[in-house]
């Protein structure tokens, strides 16, 4: 048996599966992802953030335990911190529960994720695009996508892409925001992306549109931001961040 014959893959909504008391996670709308091995009962949480023991519990009640977390980037509604006033729960309180997990982030994204939860060098674990990070059996690969921040990571599992706020199924993250970069966008959606096979299904950072989920073929297809052929066409509509 592989890896990804026991893959356990689970999207959780903010503000609907859990943490349904939180105006702030029901206004935002962010995904959580929880990836584990059936087999070994390991999972990790991509983008902990709002109820983290509430999380934590409900990977609990699948049999499964959490032993790291995965981030796409450092913006606090997918790794908690401040947001305009609002604390968010997220790596902070992650850390607290059971002595802490290890959280991969991408080593352009440390300083951002170290800045808003107060994690250490040593609860991180650094990483390069490419790199793959196992939970049990099952490998991940970590793709290096920066545009939306300089270290935005994605991750491929069995056929999935988790992909945080680099690529939504009707637009793609923002890059007027600090750190944001509109070519690196470009080079990530068109060249970071692009072997990516078009089967593949990919899962967002939030819920920003009808569907919580589409294949690369069909986002491809139908999302405006793959209708700019070349770069100079990319960065008049879009160079001054969207």
């Amino acid at each position: 048996m592989t890896g990804a014959d026991h893959l356990y893959f689970r999207q959780l909504l903010a503000g609907r599966d859990f943490a349904s008391g939180d105006p702030v996670a029901r206004q935002m709308v962010n995904f959580v992802y929880v990836l584990g091995d059936r087999e070994t009962g390991e999972a990790l949480l991509v983008d902990p953030a709002y109820g983290v023991r509430e999380l934590v519990e409900l990977v609990g009640a699948e049999g499964l335990r959490v032993t790291g977390a995965l981030a796409t980037h450092w913006h606090p509604d997918h790794v908690g911190g401040d947001l305009m006033g609002h604390p968010i729960q997220g790596v902070r309180e992650l850390l607290a529960i059971d002595g802490g997990v290890p959280v991969h982030v991408n080593r352009e994204e440390a300083w951002g994720v170290k800045r808003v939860t107060g994690a250490s060098d040593s609860d991180l674990v650094l990483h390069d695009g490419g790199d793959t990070v196992h939970v049990g059996s099952v490998p991940i690969t970590l793709l290096h996508t920066p545009g939306h921040t300089p270290g935005s990571q994605c991750f491929l599992v069995d056929g999935k892409l988790v992909a945080g706020d680099t690529l939504f199924l009707e637009g793609c993250g923002r890059t007027d925001l600090p750190g944001g970069d509109a070519t690196e966008m470009y080079e990530s959606l068109t060249q970071r992306l692009a072997r990516v096979p078009d089967d593949t299904v990919l899962y967002p950072g939030h819920l920003y549109s009808a569907d919580p989920s589409a294949t690369m073929g069909e986002t491809r297809r139908h999302n405006y931001v793959f209708r700019l052929r070349t770069l100079d066409q990319w960065l008049m509509m879009f160079g001054d961040g969207f």
